[in-house]
């Protein structure tokens, strides 16, 4: 399931500190939430395929360390992109 060009490009523009940004958290974070969108829907139609799964699971836990990270290097940063991507906000 990947996302289209353009839907990455428009992202990356949204979440860069600067021009040449392409790697930063807040990047990451809201290309692979779009990723997982697009797979949970996926998902939803195909239950028993189970190495997608499998991806998803890891594209989650990937998620969820690049948050911690956020939260920990810069929590106003974290909130705002949890608030842009309508993550739930833990503590």
């Amino acid at each position: 399931m990947p996302i289209l060009k353009e839907k990455k490009w428009e992202l990356i523009r949204s979440f860069q500190h600067h021009e040449k940004d392409t790697g930063s958290p807040e990047v990451q974070i809201a290309i692979l939430t779009e990723r997982i969108n697009k797979l949970t829907e996926h998902m939803k139609k195909n239950k028993k395929d189970f190495h997608s799964r499998r991806g998803l699971i890891a594209m989650v836990n990937k998620r969820k360390a690049l948050l911690d990270y956020l939260k920990r290097k810069d929590y106003a940063k974290y909130l705002e992109v949890s608030g842009k991507l309508n993550l739930r906000v833990k503590g």
